[in-house]
């Protein structure tokens, strides 16, 4: 009864560093998906160098804005040149143009995917280069709107992802404690007529949970131990297995440099699962 009960805090503290591991590698992920979206902006073969630049300049002022990449015409030219390095024919026609027919261009990076729509709108009424409003603009276009769908279904996959994440980690956590007492409770059903006998012989309340109270405490600490060791396996198998998909997010590492915080949590919640379901399991063979 008591392998088994240990196996069982195992398996509920195993359920607790899955969720905190899983949290991490859900951020993670989505983090990366963050960054990879973003704004671009396509500005007139004919605008000055200096204008752009001082609306870069604006726009990192806004707190909405995480980063601002200024490709100038020369570069956006060298890049285009090498995303076709492939094509003959149309490298063959660019140097046929014999000028350079590409404007320079704003890649932006906001903060959260709900505030591209507040930069894209400050970009529509606000990148006037003087504050003569019948100047004409130096931006040529911004993509946002050919993002947006993407932007608005990341916006709401973060969302849902944080309350999904939530709502299944504590359902799991609630279900991982109830088995656990559930457990310990019928490990203490073996003892049911000693504590009738200590009752009888006149043995105080806390003097019977004493010991039930501190066995609960070890099945916790060696089960804290045993699912220690096994998420280090679990950590590494889910690295390889999402791989492909997520590459750059190891969660072995992850595990690794932050083994000392898990475990400690891990440690704690043994402690306090052991602790709680004994003093409940005994609580009822002491008719109080």
């Amino acid at each position: 009864m008591s392998f088994t009960a240990v196996f069982v805090s195992a398996i509920a503290l195993f359920i607790v560093g899955a969720v905190i591991i899983g949290n991490a590698f859900l951020a993670a992920s989505l983090t990366e998906i963050k960054d990879k979206v973003d704004v671009n902006v396509y500005f007139l073969t004919t605008a000055s160098e200096a204008d752009i630049l001082n609306l870069k300049k604006r726009l990192d002022s806004l707190p909405e804005i995480k980063s601002v990449e200024y490709v100038n015409r020369e570069e956006a030219l060298r890049r285009f040149v090498a995303r076709n390095s492939g094509n003959s024919l149309l490298l063959q026609s660019l140097e046929e143009l014999g000028e350079n027919p590409l404007g320079a261009t704003f890649n932006i990076k906001a903060n959260e995917p709900g505030q591209y729509a507040s930069i894209a709108d400050f970009l529509d009424k606000g990148t006037k280069v003087t504050m003569d409003q019948s100047e004409p603009s130096i931006i040529d276009r911004v993509n946002y709107s050919d993002n947006k769908i993407v932007i608005e279904r990341l916006k709401a996959l973060l969302a849902g992802a944080d309350k999904l994440g939530f709502a299944i980690g504590l359902t799991l956590i609630i279900m991982a404690a109830l088995v656990t007492a559930s457990t310990i409770r019928l490990a203490i059903y073996n003892f049911r007529q000693e504590i009738s006998v200590m009752r009888l012989v006149g043995a105080g309340n806390n003097f019977i949970r004493g010991p039930f109270i501190i066995s609960g405490t070890l099945y916790g600490l060696m089960g804290a131990i045993l699912a220690g060791i096994l998420l280090y396996p679990a950590s590494f198998w889910v690295t390889v297995a999402t791989a492909t998909f997520f590459g750059g997010i190891d969660l072995t590492i992850y595990y690794v440099s932050n083994l000392g915080q898990i475990f400690m949590v891990l440690l704690l919640s043994g402690i306090l699962l052991g602790m709680v379901s004994s003093y409940l399991a005994v609580r009822r063979y002491l008719s109080i």
